[in-house]
């Protein structure tokens, strides 16, 4: 285990290198180094789960100290790496799903211009995430913290050129930067209360230094989870994640299934026994989980741009993780996590493979018929989408939500549980509504299949990844986090499991209805009034990004704008405007005549000589 610092080495060479190159790399040397960065820290990263499962560490857990970074009046936080089962599961799956997308990447780019500075950006975005999960100290969780909201910002602006592109990722920035704001304001508090932000530290010292419910850890758990819903792009921070799509389609891969917007669910179980300390904010986790699956449900059911569907998708299922985070089904959320990284990557690059057989059309209804044409797409969607909407038995997503309904009902939080039957429905409805949309029915336009190992090997392995073959890796989560406090017998279990796969199934039988053949019913309902209504508020994703222009955005354009001209400015700019007349009036008087410097000096010398004789008087 003494080589785990290499696999956010490795990528981080991959980025320096990309970077100093200047784009002045082929674009076979670019996918080299940008995809064989990656895969030298999955083979590393291989070695170390295997080691780990034949030789665990002592105590379960490894720390690896590579120094110390600074000591400033007792603090002295060391620059060293924790190894347990919870970062080796976010190990496996950053690196792992993350060589499969740079590997799809190689192709999906080809012949774009900057080829190497996405492999560049992308680099740096893996070892970002690396050090956000393996750092044994929250200061250094908050440095990777910012690394991957940089990388995010620049692969969402990678087409610059376009304006939308450049506002989507300014707006990615500025929104999560709001979450970081409420993140670092709860670290501030943790070490002004607690001495330490070392993690392990911070788990045994607080049960030691709080009661549960104290105001400083209600406070302190308040603001990570700020932090939290900032960068997992759940309510009421979640208005970045749909307009990030602007991006090229293997980083809204990225993003969704193997880094961003797993790291606030990362965050909250890594610190689990701060939460634990304060129920009513780890009931407002699972609320806010709750709320958001549905609401990114109902968005997802109206929209026509095929990424756009996929990421409120993924709102709606890490809304799922924080409900399972907020009734303690801490291994639950991390398992959904695991399960969920495979069958979003495979859909995402799917649909990457959808858009460029499709010459970059995104409009679900401007595609139609594709499933003879791109057979790959099709049994990828299939697989997918089936994982997505938990169809029972067959998908890896069934095992791990089911988990979560099933902690949510012996909770007993049965308004949580009921959200959650409630997204099930909704998630397997827009997900085949998608699919019996844009591969099925008449074709609207030409399509032609892609081709190359870069290009099916991804796939094939997530589609395998997506059944219940990803469900038998089981994260190695025991004695990590906490054990579920929920109780009830086996046949609740049974009946519920038969629940939620009915609803399942009745979801896809009632997109199968709706969305095959002429679609006369659902177009009948779209044009009443009331249906015009809905659809354009759920399109808008419930107006949340209408009512922050309100509220936020044009108040804050205002105020600048009347402070770039306010009385206070224009009287301190008087002083320098002031000194700048000086000069120019004293600069004429540099005219190179010796008979005006004379003078000059003569006047000086009677002004002072009069000045001293007044003075004397």
């Amino acid at each position: 285990m003494n080589l785990l610092y290499l696999t956010f080495v490795f990528p981080l060479i991959g980025f320096l290198l990309l970077a100093f190159s200047r784009g002045r790399l082929s674009e076979n040397l670019s996918a080299l180094i940008g995809v064989g960065s990656i895969g030298l820290s999955a083979i590393v990263t291989a070695y170390i789960i295997w080691q780990f499962n034949v030789a665990p560490p002592e105590g379960g857990h490894y720390t690896q100290v590579l120094w110390q970074w600074m000591a400033v009046e007792g603090f002295t936080p060391n620059f060293a790496l924790y190894l347990d089962g919870l970062s080796l599961t976010m190990l496996g799956v950053v690196v792992g799903v993350g060589f499969l997308i740079h590997l799809f990447a190689s192709w999906y780019m080809r012949g774009e211009a900057g080829y190497s500075r996405f492999f560049a950006y992308t680099n740096l975005f893996i070892a970002s995430m690396l050090f956000l999960v393996l750092a044994d100290n929250l200061l250094f969780v908050y440095f990777g913290w910012e690394g991957v909201g940089l990388c995010s910002y620049l692969l969402i602006g990678f087409y610059y050129s376009n304006r939308n592109n450049g506002n989507a990722a300014l707006k990615a920035f500025i929104v999560t930067r709001v979450g970081d704001v409420f993140m670092a304001i709860g670290l501030f508090i943790l070490f002004q209360q607690l001495g330490t932000l070392n993690i392990q530290e911070l788990l045994v010292k607080a049960p030691e230094h709080f009661k549960a419910g104290d105001f400083w850890i209600v406070l302190a758990t308040l603001m990570l989870l700020g932090g939290a819903v900032g960068k997992s792009a759940q309510l009421p921070l979640q208005t970045w994640l749909a307009d990030a799509m602007a991006g090229p389609t293997p980083v809204s891969a990225l993003i969704h299934a193997a880094t961003m917007v797993t790291a606030g669910v990362y965050l909250i179980a890594r610190t689990h026994g701060l939460f634990a300390l304060a129920p009513d904010i780890l009931h407002l986790v699972g609320v806010v989980g709750g709320v958001t699956l549905v609401l990114a449900g109902f968005a997802a059911l109206v929209q026509t741009d095929i990424k756009r569907i996929l990421a409120y998708s993924t709102m709606s299922q890490i809304g799922y993780m924080f409900l399972a985070l907020g009734v303690g089904a801490w291994e639950g959320a991390i398992f959904h996590l695991m399960t969920h990284a495979f069958f979003k990557a495979l859909l995402f690059l799917a649909s990457g493979s959808v858009i460029v057989a499709c010459h970059h059309e995104q409009n679900i209804f401007k595609m139609g018929g594709l499933w003879k044409k791109l057979p790959l797409a099709y049994a990828s969607f299939i697989v997918g989408g089936a994982a997505l909407a938990a169809l029972p038995l067959v998908t890896a997503g069934f095992y791990s939500k089911d988990e979560i309904l099933w902690e949510a009902f012996a909770s007993g939080n049965q308004g949580l549980l009921y959200a959650g039957l409630v997204g099930a429905f909704m998630t397997s409805l827009y997900t085949f509504r998608l699919i019996f949309i844009a591969f099925h029915g008449e074709a609207k336009t030409e399509a032609h299949a892609g081709h190359g190992i870069a290009h099916w090997l991804p796939l094939s392995v997530l589609i395998v990844l997506s059944t219940f073959v990803g469900a038998m890796i089981v994260p190695p989560l025991h004695g990590v986090l906490p054990q579920s406090v929920g109780h009830a017998g086996g046949e609740a279990k049974h009946s519920l499991e038969i629940a939620s796969g009915a609803i399942a199934l009745a979801g896809i039988l009632l997109a199968a209805l709706l969305f095959l053949g002429k679609r006369r019913f659902v177009t009948a309902i779209a044009n009443s009034g009331v249906g015009r209504f809905l659809s354009a508020w759920w399109f808008a994703a419930w107006g949340f990004d209408w009512i922050y222009d309100k509220l936020f955005v044009k108040p804050y354009l205002a105020i600048s704008h009347i402070l770039r001209k306010d009385p206070l400015d224009q009287t301190i700019g008087l002083i320098p405007r002031m000194a700048k007349g000086g000069h120019t009036a004293l600069s004429r008087t540099e005219t190179g005549q010796l008979r005006w410097y004379a003078a000059s000096m003569a006047a000086g010398a009677v002004l002072v000589i009069g000045a001293v004789v007044l003075v004397a008087v």
